[in-house]
């Protein structure tokens, strides 16, 4: 069964990507959302046999998560909708408490909806290696082979081989400044932990009832308690929130014995800023990525969005112009990761 996780609001990529549209809702990287490229990675006829998807979405997201269903023709999906947002680990519990209810057996594999996969053959190949891992009760994730030695992302360390591409976790590491992950590309046994997991429902739980215990009591509480309709779960907000706000990673995969790690060269990128859309994008002649009613002169190396309004930009290099009816911004490409300051600013307003 496929789990596909919609949290967080993208505060990087504001004003793209606010509260109540954030950005796995647009298109970045290709004519699909990301939301409606991840329905496809795990839609029929795949190299992997997968199931009716099962979505972990807040109550403001319903509106969205319905239409890029209804646009990807998804008609048997799940939706599990939070009242309040915990983490990882409570939503990841209640999907193997619902699947549980089915086959407790049956494997799950957790995606995030808002990641880039330009091979998702090579993950669905990943799936295949690693389902005897998976079967054996093993808690799988999918990290990604590195192309540079980023420090932004955290980082796992292969030990022993499992199988074929498989191997158990000698040891998760944080986000390393840039000599460290230098050392860490340079040493092989490294790739980034991208919040692919791939494992059975009852392992998982077990694995939970081990090493964070109050998160299952209160997601087996809230499921309990939930109110059903129509292929919906409303879960229990009383009962949800006296789950600790805690990642999986903490939860479950950096303490437990049965974590596995297969890494995966897919062409992965979780597009966590303006740069990275830059990057990703077709550029013109000039370097430039401009999309909307745009027009430039002597300009260089911009990246310029705008869902209505007319932007101009004239002798200028290496700017970032993102204007939608929640917000205009304007801010040098060396400024990226700030966007948060802008985001934050405003968020009572989006």
């Amino acid at each position: 069964m496929p789990v596909i996780l919609s949290g967080g609001a993208g505060s990087r990529l504001w004003p793209l990507s606010t509260q109540t549209r954030p950005k796995q809702f647009h298109a970045l990287a290709g004519d699909a959302t990301m939301f409606g490229q991840t329905l496809q990675r795990v839609a029929a006829g795949q190299a992997v046999r997968f199931g009716a998807p099962l979505i972990i979405c807040g109550l403001n997201h319903l509106g969205p998560v319905t239409e890029e269903l209804a646009r990807e023709n998804v008609i048997d999906a799940t939706i599990v909708l939070e009242p309040k947002p915990r983490n990882t680990a409570p939503a990841l519990a209640v999907a193997a408490l619902v699947q549980a209810e089915r086959d407790p057996e049956a494997l799950m594999l957790v995606l995030p909806a808002d990641h880039v996969i330009a091979y998702p053959d090579r993950l669905h190949q990943a799936c295949l290696d690693a389902c005897a891992a998976a079967i054996e009760g093993r808690i799988v994730t999918f990290a990604v082979t590195p192309t540079s030695p980023e420090t932004g992302y955290g980082y796992i360390k292969s030990g022993k081989a499992l199988a074929d591409g498989v191997f158990a976790v000698e040891a998760f590491r944080e986000k390393p400044d840039l000599a460290t992950a230098e050392a860490y590309v340079a040493d092989g046994h490294y790739a980034w932990n991208a919040g692919i997991f791939f494992f059975k429902a009852s392992a998982f739980l077990a694995e939970l009832n081990v090493h964070a215990p109050d998160v299952l009591i209160a997601a087996r509480e809230a499921l309990a308690q939930s109110h059903r309709e129509s292929g919906r779960i409303y879960l229990d907000e009383a009962a949800f929130v006296k789950a600790p706000s805690i990642s999986v990673d903490y939860a479950v995969m950096e303490p437990t014995d049965c974590a596995a790690v297969a890494p995966v060269d897919m062409g992965w990128n979780d597009v966590g800023s303006f740069l990275t859309l830059w990057d990703l994008a077709e550029k013109d002649e000039a370097a430039n990525v401009a999309q909307g009613p745009i027009a430039l002169f002597d300009a260089q190396g911009c990246l310029v969005r705008s869902e209505e309004i007319p932007v101009a930009l004239i002798g200028v290099e290496d700017i970032v112009v993102i204007a939608t009816a929640q917000g205009i911004l304007v801010m040098h490409k060396d400024r990226a990761q700030d966007v948060r300051l802008a985001a934050d600013a405003f968020k009572t307003k989006n």
